[in-house]
């Protein structure tokens, strides 16, 4: 039997969060826009998981926008800012080794106008502060730095860019898909001022995520969906309930220990002849490995019926070596030898 370990691709929807959805998929389907009693109990459903969201990050729940997930959240960060700036266009500071979906938002953004500086790693995997002061010039307009790599694990030092974005006076926007739930957040302490995140990296539905906006009631983000005036006006079309309730249950009921099969797993690697991307901060959950050889490949994958990525999830039909993996100095045959083994997630310090 093929042993499932891709949880940084997506996950299972547990339990808690179909029995919470279950409700308003069968019986409570009003529109929560609605004006009558079952809207209200809709809406108020989805202020319960709003609140969930915030309390998880230390923000307040009006500062919580629900999206279709991470990557509508992030185009929502990255071109509601840059929309805002059409006329005299600017500057946006990212990394090489970002999602794709922050990758091709950015390369658009060129496209039409704006620059983007690019950060280059260091062999680890890690974008320093000191990299973001360097690149900051006049006409900055954005830093967009992930919480964690979803290829190596990785951890960024968020609220040391957080720091340099505020004491410049520049918005700080972060991927937070892999580290929401997983990591402590605290927006304000870590001076982020909007953060995406996943529903279906934490056990929870796909097809709803969120992007916390700071002050989002008076944010000068240009939406990149009108509508009837929901989600404050920053994100139209019908809120969809039973998705919104299930994020919220999956923030709730979010393991905090790890399964047995993270103990299986460090027994089993030790077999074989390895080296583990990404250094030493790095999120328990995602193992990057290189094996030695092709022999040593083979026999990893002959012996063990894992379902694992080389790479990310949206990398996996190319042929192409992926980005992150070159960005951190692997060849192609040592990224061609590269997997990445992502164990179910449990929240631990961070």
């Amino acid at each position: 039997m093929n042993k499932y370990f891709d949880y940084a691709a997506s996950t299972p929807v547990s339990f808690e969060v179909i029995e919470a959805m279950e409700a308003w998929l069968r019986e409570s389907f009003a529109n929560p826009s609605a004006a009558h009693v079952e809207a209200e109990n809709a809406s108020n459903a989805i202020q319960v998981a709003r609140e969930s969201i915030a309390e998880r990050i230390g923000s307040m729940p009006s500062e919580v926008i629900f999206t279709s997930g991470a990557s509508e959240a992030n185009n929502m960060a990255i071109k509601g800012i840059a929309f805002s700036h059409l006329n005299d266009k600017g500057h946006i500071i990212t990394s090489s080794i970002e999602h794709k979906c922050i990758i091709n938002t950015c390369a658009f953004l060129e496209s039409i106008g704006f620059e983007v500086t690019y950060l280059e790693p260091e062999h680890t995997g890690l974008i320093t502060t000191e990299s973001v002061a360097a690149a900051i010039r006049e006409d900055t307009l954005l830093i967009t730095i992930h919480h964690v790599n979803n290829e190596l694990g990785c951890i960024q030092p968020i609220a040391e860019i957080g720091d340099l974005a505020f004491s410049s006076d520049i918005p700080f926007h972060t991927d937070s898909a892999q580290g929401f739930c997983k990591l402590d957040i605290d927006v304000d302490d870590m001076n982020i001022d909007m953060l995406s995140l996943s529903g279906h990296k934490i056990f929870g539905p796909k097809g709803i995520g969120a992007l916390y906006v700071r002050n989002a009631r008076d944010s000068e983000l240009v939406p990149l969906i009108h509508g009837g005036g929901q989600e404050l006006g920053l994100r139209g079309g019908t809120s969809p309930t039973p998705l919104i309730v299930g994020l919220g249950a999956a923030v709730d009921h979010f393991p905090t220990t790890p399964s047995q099969q993270h103990s299986y797993f460090e027994r089993v690697i030790e077999r074989y002849n390895y080296k583990r991307n990404g250094g030493d901060n790095v999120v328990p959950t995602i193992w990057n490995v290189t094996f030695k050889d092709d022999a040593e490949v083979q026999r990893f994958t002959s012996e063990q019926a894992w379902l694992i990525s080389q790479g990310s999830a949206c990398n996996a039909l190319s042929n192409m070596p992926s980005h992150v993996l070159t960005a951190i100095g692997l060849s192609d045959d040592e990224a061609r030898r590269t997997y990445r083994v992502s164990l179910p997630p449990f929240h631990v310090k961070g």
